[in-house]
């Protein structure tokens, strides 16, 4: 039986304030980033995770775990501000987010590449057509 460890992790990422969703399953994880504009209340995420999170579109799967949850607060506290000082928030996830920019931005790259092409060898359809038409005797 698989075991689905789910977290949110709200902050704020100039100029709004932004949540990252991650989800390990079998030491697989996905992430998924949300933005949320205005600093959201309580309130107002967890009507977020009640209505949309499973409409989530989680990016492609990164191998790793969550880390452990610590029962002593105060050394939560204290990997909590080690993390943020030195990499920032979610670093696992946040890889996840960037890979998948960095494929979209490639294939978009591809495709306009693609299209830019075709338009060049249209035109130079157009071109060669209209010198043969020039040519042609009557």
């Amino acid at each position: 039986m698989s075991r689905i460890k789910s977290r949110l992790t709200v902050f704020f990422e100039e100029p709004f304030w932004v949540g990252v969703f991650e989800q390990e399953t079998d030491g697989v994880m996905r992430a998924a980033r949300v933005v949320f504009g205005a600093q959201p209340t309580d309130a107002e995420v967890f009507e977020f995770v009640l209505r949309h999170a499973d409409r989530l579109r989680y990016r492609p799967p990164v191998e790793g775990r969550l880390s452990r949850e610590t029962a002593n607060p105060k050394k939560r506290r204290r990997e909590a501000a080690r993390e943020t000082g030195q990499r920032g928030i979610g670093t696992r996830s946040q890889q996840a987010l960037q890979l998948a920019r960095e494929q979209s931005r490639l294939e978009k790259r591809e495709s306009s590449r693609a299209r830019r092409q075709a338009e060049q060898a249209r035109r130079f359809a157009l071109r060669t057509e209209k010198r043969h038409e020039k040519h042609r005797g009557h």
